[in-house]
């Protein structure tokens, strides 16, 4: 190692921390509300949802925002984000309780066990596509309890929180992003169109399915990587406490009580799939059903009240930090719309995109959302 580099610390840990970060873009929209001009779409309800009226944009009176009003939208931004706030609570109550169960830790170390540690390639491949089906099917925010599932299968296999993240939130993403079927993101947007429901699904299939092959080669090209090198780990420093395996391999076996445990979770998801689809649910429905699983699980597990109550504890102090940024994140949106430069900076875009080929202007449009 060159003497020029000797202490210099890794370019990742010179980022700001995300709380810092966030609190600067409050400050910055803040200053925007001074400088840009308000401005407001009409807007109709579409089937219970609101929906932009195309070119009603007109400027309307300037409402910049004070130094008191930019701490009120910190609060504003938990009560307008709360039912996202308590399904990352919930799912993690969930998890809690699986965990606590050691259903998931037993369900990992067999998978392991049953398919080789030689197979450690193919189980990344397949756990990479079931994330990706489930971002497919069932959504976003709703799959956010699988996540703990994949960390831990990641650690049993030899990597770290990055693959981790990658079988489960890239596969989510990708799945998400591009599923044929999804009710969300299709749903809705061929009803706003007026499309045929679910039209063009054999080429967002295609897409979908060749975006999850892609996703699967970078994480088992990553895989091998850290593997043979464990110092080029992007995942070094991150806490992973209580998500690795706690015996050797060969010594897994899932009992009468996991069973039953992964039996429950699964009917859960199955209910979930079917209140999607069929009864228009979204977070609170969920989040009731993940409530009804742990408290299951709990059962099941003869957990007693103590235990019980320590293990919702437990849970939510690990996923408390994540449930604080949502809300803190939800705070800018709040604050472009108490100023009402939210529309202001989306017609001015939708000003630059206007003229370019439409190949460009879709893909112009992804980056600006982004």
């Amino acid at each position: 190692m060159s003497k020029f580099n000797l202490g210099k610390k890794p370019w990742y840990k010179s980022i700001p921390h995300a709380v810092t970060m966030l609190f600067g873009i409050i400050i910055l929209v803040t200053i925007l509300t001074y400088i840009l001009p308000a401005g407001a779409y009409e807007r109709i309800v579409v089937d219970g949802r609101k929906s932009v009226v195309p070119d009603s944009y007109k400027v309307i009176q300037s409402t910049p925002i004070g130094l008191l009003d930019m701490f009120k939208a910190i609060p504003l931004g938990y009560k307008a984000a709360v039912e996202i706030i308590f399904i990352v609570l919930a799912g993690a109550i969930m998890f809690g309780f699986m965990e606590e169960s050691k259903a998931v830790e037993n369900a990992v170390g067999t998978l392991v066990k049953k398919l080789g540690l030689n197979n450690k390639n193919l189980i990344i491949v397949i756990m990479t596509f079931v994330y990706g089906f489930l971002g497919v099917a069932v959504g976003y925010e709703n799959n956010i309890a699988m996540v703990p599932i994949a960390a831990v299968l990641s650690l049993a296999l030899g990597g770290d929180l990055i693959l981790a993240a990658g079988i489960s939130v890239g596969a989510m993403t990708i799945g998400f992003g591009l599923s044929p079927i999804n009710p969300y993101t299709v749903g809705t947007g061929h009803k706003i169109a007026e499309l045929p429901m679910f039209s063009g699904a054999l080429l967002r299939s295609t897409l979908c399915f060749s975006a999850l092959c892609v996703m699967a080669y970078y994480n088992v090209r990553y895989f091998k990587k850290i593997t043979k090198h464990p110092g080029k780990s992007l995942g070094k420093g991150l806490d992973d406490s209580g998500m690795s395996l706690s015996k050797p391999i060969q010594d897994y076996r899932i009992s009468v009580t996991n069973w039953m445990i992964i039996f429950i979770f699964i009917i859960g998801l199955m209910v979930i799939l079917y209140g999607v689809f069929n009864l228009n649910w979204y977070l609170n429905e969920l989040s009731a059903v993940f409530l009804i699983i742990a408290l299951l699980c709990g059962i099941t597990s003869r957990m007693n009240a103590t235990t019980m109550s320590e293990t919702v504890l437990k849970a939510i102090a690990v996923a408390a930090p994540g449930a604080f940024m949502v809300g803190y994140a939800t705070s800018i949106k709040v604050l472009m719309e108490m100023g009402n430069i939210g529309d202001t900076i989306s017609y001015n875009l939708s000003m630059m995109l206007q003229g370019l080929p439409l190949y460009v202007s879709a893909i112009s449009m992804s980056i600006s959302q982004t």
